[in-house]
């Protein structure tokens, strides 16, 4: 089970650094089959602290157009993806500009691996235009990670 952010900071501050594996990150599985781990980089408590995704996407899973409030770069580590009307293979690095919407996203027929990387805390994707926001799974993420950083009770 991934240690809670408190947890995280107090280690960090006691011995100025940690280490962990992606096994060691709880796993979020949003609606669509998509599968996620995150940490932040420094005190994971700090809202300005870049926020480091490894995120699944099952074959031909498609995550509609959106946006998010920080600037990000994504590396695709494996399979492939479109991205609007451009595919990209493992090794491809994409950058983005804070409110500047992408998309869709759909995974190519072995699904894709890739490693976000978002600025600061401010990474929950955003829908645009007409989107509704239900193949963006944000709220999950957000809840789970919630669930783990919750105070334990007296």
């Amino acid at each position: 089970m991934q240690k809670p952010n408190d947890e995280v900071a107090a280690e960090l501050k006691r011995k100025g650094h940690t280490a962990f594996s992606w096994d060691e990150l709880d796993e979020t599985t949003l609606p669509t089959g998509v599968r996620t781990r995150m940490y932040k980089v420094g005190d994971p408590n700090s809202p300005v602290s870049p926020t480091v995704f490894r995120v699944f996407f099952p074959p031909h899973c498609t995550v509609e157009a959106h946006t998010h409030d920080c600037d990000y770069t994504e590396i695709l580590l494996e399979g492939t993806q479109r991205v609007g009307a451009q595919w990209h293979k493992a090794g491809d690095i994409r950058v983005g500009l804070a409110n500047r919407g992408y998309g869709p996203l759909v995974a190519g027929p072995e699904g894709c691996t890739v490693l976000f990387v978002f600025a600061d805390g401010r990474w929950p994707a955003l829908t645009i235009g007409n989107n509704d926001g239900s193949t963006l799974g944000s709220e999950f993420i957000i809840a789970h990670h919630s669930q783990i950083n919750q105070p334990e009770s007296a």
